[in-house]
């Protein structure tokens, strides 16, 4: 198994509660239910306020190299990147478990 985990930072001036950032995190929120390859899909919110923290939180799983591979490549996974991309910043661990 790989878990994938993404932290998401808004841009600055960017709200949580624009419109389009919303759309984004149920763009997210969605593809559990779309992608088949996940096998654990969970994003939220950040609830911690400390200046260095993230803004959103993305953990899932996937089952080898190959499942992230398709996961990173499918349509909805790219359309919701490309909303993010738009206001947005993040970094990703991948690793065995």
């Amino acid at each position: 198994m790989i878990r994938h985990l993404v932290l998401i930072k808004l841009n600055e001036g960017v709200d949580r509660d624009e419109p389009r950032v919303q759309a984004g995190a149920k763009a997210f929120a969605e593809l559990g239910g779309v992608i088949p390859e996940l096998e654990f899909w969970e994003c939220a919110w950040n609830i911690s306020d400390r200046p260095i923290a993230y803004d959103f939180a993305i953990n899932s799983a996937v089952a080898d190299a190959d499942a992230l591979t398709r996961y990173v490549e499918h349509p909805a996974h790219q359309a919701a990147a490309a909303q993010w991309r738009e206001f947005a910043t993040w970094v990703i661990a991948d690793y065995p478990f």
